[in-house]
């Protein structure tokens, strides 16, 4: 089964949204340093818990961080396999994509089966 051209715009679109939709929530995240908090906290006499509970945020943001530039490069990845018109290719069988595996993960490069 190939996608029709209908359905690659309708995929690239809804790509190109998921992309803007992460750009803003990266840009809302951006510029808050992990050490903000710890300075605010410098004013007064820090329990050990404290710095433990602000070491643990900080972990925790940049992983965030991490995944969400994860997901950007899979967007990216997804859109340039519809330019080179290789998406809904699984790119390990060759086999098609189902559309539904593709309408619940817009960026699946492979089978359900292959994962």
């Amino acid at each position: 089964m190939n996608l029709s051209s209908e359905k690659i715009a309708y995929f690239k679109n809804r790509l190109r949204t998921m992309k803007q939709e992460l750009i803003v929530d990266m840009k809302k995240h951006e510029g808050t340093s992990p050490n903000d908090s710890i300075n605010e906290l410098a004013d007064y006499d820090n329990h050990p818990a404290d710095m433990g509970t602000e070491q643990f945020e900080q972990e925790r943001n940049t992983g965030f961080d991490q995944m969400r530039r994860d997901r950007l490069r899979e967007i990216d990845d997804a859109l340039a396999r519809i330019e080179n018109g290789t998406y809904g290719v699984s790119e390990k069988s060759g086999k098609p994509i189902p559309e539904e595996r593709l309408e619940a993960e817009p960026t699946a490069r492979y089978l359900v089966e292959e994962e």
